[in-house]
């Protein structure tokens, strides 16, 4: 469908190479920093300034300042031919004293054009010492007298990217910002009035001009502005989805309670109050006449998978289907193991689907769900493959939904007719970053840890105690123990992980033989999984060491491992050390888990690492990782799923996304089609925000 985005916002989106000085190579550089359109670079905010106001005589201009200076061209003295390690000379000066500019590969035909003998010039930089006497390396500028006052002036500083240069990208975004149009104002005028704020053409104005180092705290009043607007355009966005959603009709599912009362019955323990708080809630909804669109939080161990059973029997008492989609193979072969006996219990067929599901065991399947033989389907990708049929699917769980994007979770809801849906992460996500991702879902919390979870036993170790903690590894295999042994994480090459982990299970492998395996991201699946069956498995001669990269972050459940040791524990996200944590301690017995660092540790890591060490509540973890490393980097991955603010600080802004969000629904309830003159300016918004979808989904009903 085309986008019918308002014209006004046209030259905003036109192709950067558009702006003076930029070609079609400097657009590849342009866009790996901020993205390929004009609009791309008003977002791209400055990170500094530079003031170049102090024009003092050249006499008078002190070593290590910035100055701009009015100066004469002297003479020129070009490096000896040959010699490309001798720099350019120009001497400069006027009555108070001289200046040396100083080029390195410097070409005598630019410069002599640029600084003709005998004339006046204004240079900007940094004024050196050498020799006790003045220089200037690579002016910044120089232009003629005339344009003094585009020099002398406060300069904003962008972040760049190697082969951009400063002057080039600044020229862009001056160009940029003149492009910008006046906007219908989408604000409430109340609340614009009382924050202060200037409109949204004023504030791109305001942040690109700086005029001191304030304009670049968050707090800026424009800078505010601009966040703002950027927040409401999510919430905005996420209510939209939500009210299509609501207008869906599902259809009300309450069973008889007697599948969930046997599977209540043959449970070792009893459901937390979390557990049936969460359940009473996700029932509710399901006896609804609307769709359920309902996120399931739970920390580590939590007990998540029970009730997504239970809220899967409700769909399978009134005689439809329930599937559970899983983003790995060994998750789903996980989540298998542990539902397969509660189901054999009340006397009900679950079944796997991977993709290596094949041939006639595959067809057989297939055809079993499509006749309703099976009553829940478990699996990964594959569930939402075109020859996958459901005969009647009714409820759909999907875990760890930060691995999936929103158009795979309605690919499987689309196999059904209403089909609620229950979203899981064992990702504890702060609960701003919750609003951000989650804001059209409603949110249940399992904060209490179901009994039987033994405390783990956490300590900071440094990696020169790395063949001490080998030999308490092999000391704790021969007494019966089994050891998960974590490589460091390389954001930037898989291949340095695997290196990485492959050389620390040859090394253990040296010392403890047969009883090490190896687990990671590029072996075949039929390889993992036969990894992870000699470490989980009661047979004497399988493995007691499991060496692995972060393949076994999420769900993998070995009740009798009892030590995890991770390397290079700086380099992961709090979150992420978290859950790794939480695959020892399983079993009722109490487990040790080692944070391997390599010293000396920044103020950061230190405070990150003592945190873990303070608490095991993933909540609370989840939190302070997001004070202290910011939205993109909590999941441990910038890939995760949460959408990445430009202009928005979520924790310098957290005050602005609550109210972006009470905005949002004050909007919907009384204005749900944007037609009034307010809702037409909130269109231009979202279009601005390239939040399109939500605006095509008001097009469509």
């Amino acid at each position: 469908m085309a986008s019918l985005r308002p014209t006004i916002l046209d030259p905003l989106f036109s192709s950067v190479v558009k702006l003076p000085g930029i070609g079609p190579r400097l657009v590849k550089l342009i866009e790996r920093i901020a993205g390929a359109k004009v609009v791309d670079l008003l977002w791209h905010i400055p990170v500094g300034i530079v003031d170049r106001r102090f024009a003092p005589k050249v006499g008078e201009s002190p070593a290590g300042t910035i100055a701009t200076l009015t100066v004469e061209v002297h003479a020129h003295t070009p490096p000896p031919p040959r010699n490309r390690r001798v720099p350019y000379r120009v001497n400069c000066g006027d009555e108070t004293g001289e200046i040396t500019l100083v080029f390195f590969h410097g070409r005598a035909d630019y410069l002599e054009r640029t600084l003709p003998v005998g004339e006046k010039r204004v240079i900007s930089g940094k004024v050196e010492f050498f020799d006790d006497k003045r220089q200037m390396t690579h002016p910044d500028h120089i232009v003629p007298l005339a344009e003094i006052d585009d020099v002398k002036r406060v300069e904003p500083v962008y972040s760049l990217t190697e082969g951009l240069s400063p002057k080039t990208l600044s020229k862009a975004i001056r160009a940029a910002v003149t492009m910008a149009p006046e906007l219908p104002e989408w604000l409430d005028a109340a609340y614009l009035k009382r924050q202060q704020w200037p409109s949204w053409h004023d504030a791109v104005q305001h942040v690109h001009t700086p005029k001191d180092s304030s304009t670049l705290a968050f707090s800026d009043p424009s800078r505010e502005r601009l966040a703002f607007d950027e927040l409401l355009s999510n919430q905005l966005a996420l209510a939209l989805v939500r009210l299509k959603t609501r207008k869906q009709r599902g259809r009300p599912l309450s069973g008889d309670g007697a599948l969930r009362r046997k599977i209540e019955a043959a449970l070792p323990y009893k459901l937390t109050g979390a557990q049936q708080r969460a359940l009473s809630e996700i029932t509710a909804d399901m006896a609804g006449e609307y769709r359920m669109l309902r996120l399931l939080q739970g920390d580590v161990g939590s007990g998540k998978t029970v009730v997504a059973l239970m809220a899967m029997l409700i769909a399978v008492e009134t005689g439809s289907q329930a599937a559970l989609m899983a983003p790995t193979e060994i998750l789903a072969h996980q989540h298998m193991e542990t539902l397969r006996p509660l189901c054999t219990a009340a006397g009900i067929r679950i079944e796997v689907l991977t993709s290596r599901t094949k041939g006639r065991a595959r067809t057989a399947l297939l055809e079993a769900v499509a006749g309703g033989a099976v009553n829940i389907l478990v699996g990964t990708h594959a569930l939402f493959q075109k020859d996958v049929d459901f005969r009647d699917l009714a409820f759909a769980v999907i875990d760890e939904q930060h691995r999936f994007g929103v158009h795979q979770r309605l690919e499987l809801t689309a196999k059904g007719n209403g089909t609620d849906v229950l979203v899981m992460t064992a990702t504890p996500i702060p609960r701003t970053l919750t609003l951000t991702a989650y804001g059209d879902m409603d949110v249940s919390r399992l904060d209490e840890k179901p009994p039987g979870r033994m405390p783990v036993d956490t300590r900071l170790v440094s990696l020169e105690r790395l063949s001490e903690t080998a030999d308490a590894v092999a000391r704790a295999v021969s007494n019966g123990a089994k050891v998960y042994w974590i490589c460091p994480l390389v954001e930037e090459s898989e291949k340095i992980d695997l290196a990485a982990a492959e050389e620390r299970y040859a090394h253990l492998r040296a010392r403890l033989g047969e009883q090490v395996a190896l687990i990671h991201g590029k072996m075949k699946p039929a390889e993992k999984d036969a990894a992870m069956e000699s470490f989980s498995g009661q047979a004497e001669n399988g493995a007691k060491v499991l060496v692995a990269t972060t393949v076994i972050e999420v769900g993998v459940d070995v009740p009798d491992a009892t030590i995890m040791v991770i390397e290079h524990a700086e380099r992961f996200g709090l979150a992420q050390l978290h859950q790794l944590r939480g695959r020892i301690g399983r079993g009722g017995k109490s487990g040790t888990c080692l944070l391997l660092y390599a010293p000396p540790l920044t103020e950061t890591a230190k405070a990150r690492l003592a945190k873990l060490r303070e608490t095991d509540d993933g909540f609370l973890i989840a939190e302070e990782d997001l004070r202290l490393r910011g939205g993109g980097e909590v999941l441990g991955t910038r890939q995760s799923g949460l959408p990445e603010f430009r202009l928005a600080d979520i924790m310098a802004h957290g005050d602005l996304l609550a109210t972006a969000r009470d905005d949002a629904k004050l909007i919907i309830s009384r204005d749900p089609n944007l037609e009034t003159p307010r809702g037409k300016a909130l269109r231009t918004l979202l279009y601005l925000f390239e939040q399109d979808d939500a605006v095509r989904m008001l097009r469509s009903g």
